[in-house]
């Protein structure tokens, strides 16, 4: 790779990298706050269990929306290019964000609060929706194809910064304050910061250029007339599995990442701070083995790194909360309970998912198929899951194994899709090795 190539990569990755962090910054600060501050001050109820569960449908209503982001930013993506739609996606996520610091509480504007509070989360979704397609896109078009795995998953590691971030953030000012001062205003300023960061993001953004391979598409005239159309008549096979493949992604994601919090606060009664110190020290571990997950399928194949981790990642949630139910309250093993299985075999499945996804759709349609895979699975996978969660905590008691057990069922369907995509893959393969062997001849 020319010198040159490998300047355009590492810009082209760093500005994916800082607006894929502070997307998920915005978008995550919301799941972080929902279970602690949300349903108290606009959700008010007699029974915490309802108005947890009432924050957490608006935090849910982020990932319906986003598959509509998804299909919008991907079909001009598809058609104008990749860089002008991050730059939109980037400016909704912010402005949403920045105002829900803004929006007074229920006791304060009555109905309008929640209602407003559900607005700026569907635009948080829509911003969203469109920005994870986008970004992976710039990284893996420009990477050499060996080296897409990796590439890929680089922007990849933006979500463990920004929930990083967002979990430092809140667990900063929930150290610095008071509980009556946090929960008056000192909530509010992690979304007030949001101003500040996108105004960096846009700078890198906007300096880099348009990705080669879809250049060559715009170059030759041969977009697709509408890219949703022509991806479901082309891949409909490959949007099912890639949306089966995604379920464990987010129900393991938000188990650990969103219900955690609540779970450990409400149930195992350890401090917000210290919960908060738990998940955000996962986030820390992922900066590292994300790519290193993302590399070790461009070596072994992504399909097997995939479909193991999978299962390994569902089954490690059984120990993971044995540890917690029994530690007594002890911060060091509830944070190893935390920290294993997410930090760390959760990058497993993360790591090589973005390249996976793209994997599956040729450059004329790609931006729109992996948006729609991933942000239309992120309903049932990902949204749904923190009510989910609530519910089987309270069927089984307050204990979390039928929690556990919905995990196991996201593992094993999102195994047996990578291992069909490994099977497509492999049968295509020896197709096309007859036609390769009579070019060469």
């Amino acid at each position: 790779m020319s010198t040159h190539n490998e300047k355009a990569i590492r810009k082209v990755v760093i500005s994916a990298l800082v607006g894929a962090s502070l997307e998920w910054y915005d978008f995550f600060l919301y799941g972080v706050v929902a279970g602690i501050v949300f349903n108290h001050l606009y959700f008010p109820s007699g029974d915490i269990t309802v108005s947890t569960m009432l924050a957490y449908g608006t935090f849910a209503v982020g990932f319906i929306t986003r598959p509509l982001g998804g299909v919008v930013f991907g079909h001009f993506g598809d058609k104008l290019g990749r860089k002008s739609m991050l730059v939109m996606t980037l400016m909704i996520m912010g402005i949403a964000t920045f105002l829900i610091g803004l929006i007074p509480t229920y006791d304060q504007i009555g109905i309008a609060a929640p209602l407003l509070l559900l607005l700026m989360r569907v635009m948080q979704g829509i911003g969203l929706g469109g920005e994870w397609g986008g970004a992976v896109l710039m990284a893996y078009e420009y990477a050499p194809k060996e080296k897409r795995g990796f590439y890929a998953s680089l922007p990849q590691i933006g979500l463990a910064i920004g929930l990083c971030m967002a979990s430092g953030v809140v667990g900063a000012l929930s150290w610095a304050l008071t509980n009556e001062q946090f929960m008056a205003w000192g909530w509010r300023i992690a979304f007030l910061l949001s101003g500040v960061m996108v105004a960096v993001g846009m700078y890198i953004r906007l300096s880099v250029q348009e990705t080669p391979e879809f250049a060559a598409v715009k170059e030759h005239n041969a977009e697709a007339a509408i890219p949703f159309l022509d991806m479901m008549r082309r891949y409909p096979g490959n949007v099912l599995k890639g949306m089966g493949a995604r379920y464990i992604d987010g129900v393991f994601f938000n188990i650990f990442g969103v219900f955690s919090i609540t779970y450990l606060s409400n149930t195992v009664k350890i401090s917000r701070t210290d919960a908060l110190l738990g998940v955000m020290a996962s986030a820390l571990v992922m900066i590292v083995t994300i790519p290193f997950f993302g590399r070790l399928s461009d070596r072994i194949g992504r399909t097997k790194v995939f479909m193991w981790g999978s299962l390994i990642t569902a089954v490690s949630a059984f120990p993971a909360f044995w540890l917690i139910t029994h530690s007594q309250g002890n911060v060091t093993l509830i944070w190893l309970s935390i920290i294993i299985p997410f930090g760390i075999l959760y990058a497993s499945v993360y790591g090589p998912e973005a390249a996976l996804f793209c994997d599956l759709f040729d450059a004329k349609v790609r931006y729109t198929g992996i948006s729609f895979v991933y942000q239309f699975s992120g309903i049932f996978a990902s949204g749904i899951t923190p009510i989910i969660a609530t519910a089987l905590l309270k069927t089984g008691g307050g204990e979390p194994w039928h929690v556990c057990l919905y995990v196991l069922f996201a593992g094993v369907v999102s195994a047996a899709c990578a291992w069909s995509i490994g099977r497509d893959k492999a049968k295509l393969a020896a197709l096309e090795m007859p036609i390769r062997q009579r070019r060469s001849a």
